[in-house]
């Protein structure tokens, strides 16, 4: 099997799985009891919480756990904009953003909040715009750090450094970038990942806010971790993602630059074919190549890789069923380039060998499906 998904998700690193196994046979006690068991379960959520902080730098946060990036996008927007209805109801964002953005925003949408969409430049955001767009009456700005589908990279200590001037708060979905590359989180009001992406376990996210920030919870309940996110803490899930963290970010820049020969050397393979046409700019992190296949089905061609083993993807796994790449289609401008894109998604796992093998099976595939 030669996997080439790591945007979608990423295999787990096993030191990671022997942790939360032994945390799980370890430490049976629930965080919140106040007997022995409980403080020494209590304990080391603190130390894994405190790694995190230590691992991101962060200086006046607050780390609340969550079963992933979506909800903590959930509760980022909504959490915030309910919290503070009084400072405004309107929202900035782009069209470049995961769909569990667009869930919470849609339904404030729906309690009289409105959004703009703030333009772009060859898929970066256009700060000229931004700075047009922001009002009095703005109360929350949502941009992604990284594109899941292109992988471009946003300049996010710019935008927020213009929005520490303006009454509004900055959100920032960091899925696709915490574990790959380092980006100050310090200057951002709320940042969202999920452990998954980094090679920890399915069902843990973290949102990083402002110590002095207060959200309006979307779980109501008991006694946990933090006020804003009721229910047992998931003790063997917050040990692991520490642990997947400060294993992702070991030797971060070695592994950037292995992943970023492996892209150029894609690059330099793929370019050749006629009707192929590289979607994944300068500005994009090397873990993703978005490339459209023109005259052939996205989904068809990815079957036909599948055949040989070989596994990417279309657009996000969780993108709406929408022929149209929106992602591809803001970098590109063309609307047959965003219908025909299909991303491969590189990891620091990844080897030439495995390369090599997709570009063989790619040309067989070319050939089948686009020359008659």
């Amino acid at each position: 099997m030669i996997y080439l998904d790591y945007s979608a998700t990423t295999p787990v690193n096993k030191e990671v799985l022997d942790t939360f196994t032994k945390v799980s046979l370890d430490f049976p006690g629930n965080p919140n009891s106040l007997h022995k068991l409980g403080v020494e379960a209590k304990k080391l959520i603190d130390s894994a919480t405190n790694q995190i902080i230590e691992l991101l730098n962060l200086k006046d946060k607050e780390i609340i756990y969550t079963s992933g990036s979506s909800e903590s996008n959930n509760l980022a927007i909504k959490g915030l904009c309910l919290k503070h209805q009084g400072m405004g109801k309107h929202i900035i964002t782009t069209n470049l953003e995961h769909s569990s953005i667009y869930g919470p925003i849609g339904y404030l949408q729906k309690q009289g909040y409105e959004v703009d969409f703030v333009k772009t430049k060859d898929g970066l955001v256009d700060m000229e715009d931004l700075e047009r767009l922001v009002t009095d009456d703005t109360v929350l700005v949502s941009i992604a750090s990284v594109n899941s589908e292109t992988g471009m990279l946003q300049n996010i200590s710019e935008i927020a450094k213009f929005l520490k001037t303006k009454k509004c708060y900055f959100h920032v979905d960091m899925t696709q970038s915490v574990g790959k590359i380092n980006i100050d989180m310090n200057d951002i009001d709320l940042v969202s990942f999920s452990g998954h992406k980094f090679y920890g376990l399915k069902g843990i996210g973290v949102l990083v806010k402002n110590s002095d920030l207060t959200l309006e919870p979307l779980i109501h309940g008991g006694k946990s971790t933090t006020v804003y996110r009721s229910g047992t803490p998931a003790l063997p899930l917050i040990v692991s993602i520490s642990k997947a963290l400060r294993l992702a970010l070991t030797d971060l820049d070695l592994k950037y630059e292995k992943i970023q020969e492996l892209k150029d050397y894609l690059i330099e393979n793929l370019e050749k074919y006629e009707n192929v046409r590289i979607n994944s700019k300068e500005h994009s992190l090397p873990h993703v190549l978005n490339i459209s296949v023109m005259h052939a089905k996205p989904e068809t061609f990815q079957h036909a890789l599948e055949e040989y083993d070989i596994y990417i993807s279309t657009q996000s796994a969780c993108s709406a069923n929408n022929p149209v790449s929106k992602a591809v289609l803001e970098v590109t401008n063309d609307e047959e380039t965003a219908k025909h894109s299909i991303r491969i998604s590189l990891s620091y796992l990844t080897t030439k060998e495995e390369l090599d093998k997709f570009l063989d099976a790619f040309d067989k595939c070319y050939n089948k499906l686009l020359i008659k």
